[in-house]
């Protein structure tokens, strides 16, 4: 790394982004899949440690796989920053590397700025955290807070029927040891998650970065409709039991019920059997993703998809069932080290006004929140579009990204987080 610490972290982080960018990508459209345990998240994972060791970082996989890079020795009174590395089926090259990449490239700011931290800061790479194999998102948080049961996630399946232990056995981690990690977490005085924005609120100013203020309530529920198969050519209408049918009033009442409430609800995902064009199916299991402002809103999308769904089941002779995989609560990131964080921003920023946004979208910062005080930073995206191969940020917003998360990560380590701000 000696020859890195005379250059800028914008600098370094353009030469990781270039090498990152290659890895997991499907040169047909450009989208990405990297998921748990798979080859091209092998490969991710081997750029961060390859990277992190360039820069001197002592790096560990814990106990469920996740990566830390320590600057310093681990220890009580670290700073922690980072993201994930996997992406959603056919995802975008942003969402979450681009909070690793620039975590690393804030190490090269501050060690170029002649810092040399009196407590241990750290560089995560959180597994899993878009549930994109296994379905439960932000696994590697939610095992390491307590959130989830190791049980429960051993057993998980991908859709050829490997279990996450099967797979986590495979690329050379002990699944027996997965589990609760609390002294990990009690020797952080605070995480902050830089993130690329998913949506275009700051587009609309002419703020590059902003700061988080809180993450929606929102969940996944599967909703399996069981029929009979039957020939599509020859079987009446009147004599069928067709999940199929269920299924289409369910989807409909999501959109139907969120547009009602101003709330996002979604069914993306579906596996039909047998899945042939001339017959009947015998089953559908979907996936119901929703989210609102509060949990009451969420509750009402949730009950009222679930009525519409039980109640065309029943009049199409069809079973129903609906089960909640997922379920993250309203988290208000702390207002005190929000603020603190606006504050450090706004000393780069064109206007000291900088955008405090809500979103939507889960990250492993809503999970850890809960135990560790917790921030996070948006950098902008000019159209909005996320968990896409046209997920976009210009260079120079990632660059603005870099040296605001530097600059936070420096005031985080020369004055640690009060009671007031956690």
């Amino acid at each position: 790394m000696s020859d890195q610490q005379t250059v800028s972290g914008p600098e370094t982080f353009d030469r990781m982004w270039a090498d990152l960018v290659p890895l997991g990508r499907d040169p047909d459209s450009g989208g990405y899949h990297r998921h748990a345990w798979n080859g091209a998240d092998t490969e991710v994972r081997a750029w961060f440690t390859e990277a992190a060791v360039a820069r001197g970082l002592d790096v560990r996989a814990d106990r469920n796989g996740n990566l830390w890079a320590w600057w310093g020795t681990p220890g009580p009174g670290a700073v922690a920053t980072g993201s994930h590395l996997d992406s959603v089926p056919d995802g975008g090259a942003f969402d979450g590397p681009l909070g690793v990449a620039s975590a690393l490239a804030a190490v090269d700011e501050l060690r170029g700025r002649g810092l040399t931290p009196t407590r241990p800061l750290a560089v995560t790479v959180f597994v899993e955290e878009e549930g994109g194999r296994f379905g439960v998102p932000c696994l590697g948080s939610r095992l390491t807070a307590g959130e989830i049961s190791p049980e429960r996630v051993r057993g998980l399946t991908d859709a050829s029927g490997t279990t996450w232990a099967q797979a986590m056995e495979a690329a050379g981690h002990d699944p027996h040891a997965i589990g609760a990690d609390p002294e990990a977490l009690a020797g952080l005085d605070a995480f902050v998650e830089l993130h690329v924005e998913q949506g275009r609120a700051l587009e609309e100013t002419p703020h590059p970065v902003g700061v988080a203020s809180a993450i929606w309530p929102h969940g996944r529920w599967r909703m399996d409709f069981t029929g009979r198969a039957d020939h599509a050519g020859t079987t009446r209408l009147s004599d069928r039991s067709d999940p199929m049918l269920p299924f289409a009033h369910a989807v409909l009442a999501a959109r139907a019920l969120a547009e009602e409430h101003d709330a996002r609800a979604t069914v993306a995902k579906a596996r039909i059997a047998p899945n042939g064009t001339n017959a009947i199916p015998s089953s559908v299991s979907a996936w119901l993703d929703a989210r609102a402002a509060d949990g009451a809103v969420l509750d009402a999308i949730v009950d009222g998809v679930r009525e519409v769904a039980a109640k065309t089941a029943r009049e199409h002779g069809v079973e129903h069932a609906m089960v909640n995989e997922s379920l993250t609560p309203l988290v208000s990131f702390s207002h005190g080290l929000r603020d603190r964080l606006a504050a450090v921003v706004a000393s780069r920023a064109p206007d000291p006004r900088v955008p405090v946004l809500p979103t939507g979208a889960g990250h492993d910062a809503g999970v850890l929140a809960a135990h560790v005080p917790t921030a996070m930073l948006y950098v902008r995206n000019p159209t909005g579009v996320s968990h896409s191969p046209h997920e976009r940020a210009r260079p120079e917003d990632c660059h603005a990204g870099v040296l605001a998360l530097a600059d936070v990560l420096q005031d985080l380590l020369e004055r640690p987080v009060d009671e007031g701000e956690g």
